[in-house]
């Protein structure tokens, strides 16, 4: 069993290697440990209760915001230590705000806040037509000034990607730089992972995993707004596809 767990992150970092070489060098996979994968599992387990859910679904995130910081630009700086010495550091540069896609992504908005504590959050609200399943904006709020900002934009499940791009158009129409759009995801398929290069290939995309089978009742989990059924392989999940 030892050597077996051994083996295993090696073969994951592999994998996530691929997919960069697959996706391009602006779709970037949060470096995957036996902590990181535990929490995917739980969260894909159909036994995690509620809560079980939430608590590991905000680790998950937290993981996730932390490294889509990584992405922002930062600046040199020389701070004095209580003991008189002078320390070179880092400080993030200014005008930086997160936008959620709503309701999911509203879910990862405590884990910026929880970085970033005074950090501006905007709202998207995407919603599909229930006969043609086409996306579109029904809401939107920004900082007035978002167009001079580097924005996180968060979605923790990419299926298709047709809200993201409905969210990303809407950011565009208010003059965001897609080179300034960073995308925070939490599980992502391929179609959706080439979707989005392929759309707006100057955007960062930061996930925890590549899968084809995304785990598509994670809002609905999260936030207890519908019941699920355990029996045989059936659960219910969200309708809307993203």
């Amino acid at each position: 069993m030892g050597s077996t767990e051994v083996n295993s992150t090696p073969k994951k970092s592999s994998e996530s290697n691929d997919a960069a070489d697959v996706y391009g060098p602006n779709l970037k996979i949060l470096p995957c440990n036996n902590q990181v994968k535990e929490l995917q599992t739980i969260l894909r387990d159909r036994r995690t209760t509620r809560s079980d859910f939430k608590f590991y679904a905000d680790r998950l995130i937290r993981l996730v915001i932390e490294e889509s910081l990584n992405q922002l630009s930062f600046f040199k700086c020389v701070v004095v230590t209580p003991t008189g010495a002078k320390y070179n550091g880092l400080r993030y540069q200014k005008g930086n705000c997160g936008v959620s896609i709503v309701r999911s992504g509203e879910a990862m908005e405590q884990g910026l806040r929880d970085c970033c504590r005074s950090i501006r959050i905007g709202k998207i609200l995407v919603e599909s037509d229930a006969d043609t399943h086409e996306a579109r904006v029904v809401y939107a709020k920004f900082p007035d000034d978002i167009s001079e900002r580097k924005v996180l934009l968060m979605y923790p499940i990419m299926s298709t990607g047709n809200t993201v791009i409905k969210a990303i158009a809407v950011l565009k129409e208010h003059n965001v730089l897609e080179e300034n759009i960073i995308l925070s995801n939490l599980f992502c398929t391929p179609i959706a992972a080439k979707t989005l290069i392929t759309a707006f290939p100057q955007m960062k995309i930061l996930t925890s995993e590549i899968h084809s089978i995304a785990p598509n009742h994670f809002g609905q989990k999260y936030f207890g707004c519908s019941r699920f059924i355990i029996e045989g392989t059936t659960n219910v999940q969200e309708n809307a596809k993203r």
